[in-house]
């Protein structure tokens, strides 16, 4: 079974900034997959954060989060990275990533934020925005 790892949460104050890091393991290469960021907040559903292409092929945000956070892939490290900047207490949540294989980016209407496409998840990190 393919376990995705995060890492990076934590606790900061509204307007500080946090990176938070995906690593697969070996033999599991993320260039091939679509990967994204997804959230879950006490009470709330699951919703989609970012995404970013096989091989870096585009990169997709919810309008919540463009302009703060910023998505990107390190195929040397294979390694997939969300940088937040700019957060806001409603952020919080446990913050994960997922990978999929990507076909449904190939729509004309990429439906990257459908949690249920996504075969592979990692266990979650917490992120804590103090106001």
């Amino acid at each position: 079974e393919v376990q995705l790892v995060e890492s990076g949460g934590g606790l900061v104050q509204a307007g500080g900034s946090l990176r938070l890091s995906c690593a697969a393991p070996s033999g599991f290469t993320f260039d091939d997959y679509a990967v994204s960021w997804f959230r879950q907040a006490p009470g709330r559903e699951r919703e989609a954060v970012a995404c970013i292409g096989d091989r870096s092929d585009g990169t997709y945000y919810v309008d919540s989060v463009k302009g703060r956070f910023t998505i990107f892939s390190d195929t040397a490290k294979n390694t997939v990275t969300l940088t937040m900047d700019s957060l806001k207490p409603e952020d919080t949540a446990v913050y994960y990533c997922a990978a999929a294989i990507p076909l449904f980016l190939r729509d004309q209407s990429p439906l990257w934020f459908r949690a249920d496409l996504y075969d592979y998840w990692g266990q979650g990190t917490q992120v804590t925005v103090s106001s």
